[in-house]
């Protein structure tokens, strides 16, 4: 009986040693990220998107500033926000990134198709990830609001519902594996829980983000695109329905979470 008494006090202090190096771990990776906040390299693809928003390029030699993201030709500030939307003139909900290439396409004369099989960071993709930088940034600290009025809005809902449950590949994960349960983490790095309001600048709404580890701007298409890689998935192609029903259901439930846009990830 003492014996049992002894392993069980012991097993006790292990796991809350356990738990306090778990937590110093993530309040110093918190630390970490308010010391470097000052001077995210982000503010540098910001500047760059600004810049690119405003130039005159592509076949048509036309800037973007007429570029509809769902409040109105050339309003920036808010649209972040309130995307993905439906549009009428693509007829199909669409994210930021998608109607940044439909307004490439139609107001520069870019090649949309051969936009989309750039890899990411190269060419016109990096373009994207610049100005979804930019136009994230305009608005920080604004809360979500993504907008379900649409038939076609609610429908992506659930298919995105459906896809982020979906368990498959050689793992059998699913988005939910890690991000369907309150208090989860892989190694040192905390889970949110993207089924309902993770909170502020949290899961959506901390996506483009700056990655410390391999000094690069993600967009929320190249997160989803790797989220998928570590499930062992087949790549999905760059702007499908498939990641834009993922990022309406994830939109939808960060709804009232404030923006913190371009963050600092990891």
């Amino acid at each position: 009986m003492k014996t049992r008494l002894v392993i069980s006090a012991m097993l006790m202090a292990v796991a809350s040693t356990g738990a306090h190096a778990q937590d110093s771990a993530a309040a110093g990776i918190a630390k970490f990220r308010e010391m470097l906040a000052d001077g995210n390299p982000a503010e540098l693809f910001e500047m760059k998107g600004e810049e690119l928003w405003k130039q005159k390029r592509g076949p048509k030699n036309a800037s973007l500033e007429q570029c509809d993201l769902g409040l109105g030709p050339g309003v920036v500030k808010g649209a972040f926000v309130q995307l993905p939307r439906y549009f009428a003139d693509t007829k199909r909900v669409q994210d930021l990134e998608t109607r940044l290439v439909t307004c490439m396409e139609t107001l520069q004369g870019f090649n949309a198709a051969e936009i989309v099989k750039q890899p990411f960071l190269k060419g016109e993709k990096a373009t994207l990830a610049a100005l979804a930088t930019w136009i994230g940034g305009m608005s920080k600290d604004m809360r979500f609001a993504v907008p379900q009025q649409h038939e076609a809005e609610k429908t992506m809902y659930e298919v995105g519902k459906r896809l982020f449950f979906a368990r498959g590949s050689s793992h059998d994960f699913s988005c939910a594996s890690c991000h369907g349960a309150d208090n989860t983490r892989i190694r040192l790095q905390d889970l949110p829980n993207l089924t309902k309001n993770p909170g502020d600048g949290i899961g959506f709404a901390a996506w483009p983000a700056y990655r410390i580890s391999n000094s690069q701007m993600w967009t929320m298409q190249h997160r989803l695109n790797d989220c998928y890689r570590q499930q062992r998935f087949p790549e999905p192609k760059w702007g499908s329905d498939a990641t834009i029903a993922l990022s309406v259901y994830m939109g939808v439930n960060a709804k009232g979470a404030a923006s913190i846009v371009p963050a600092l990830k990891r």
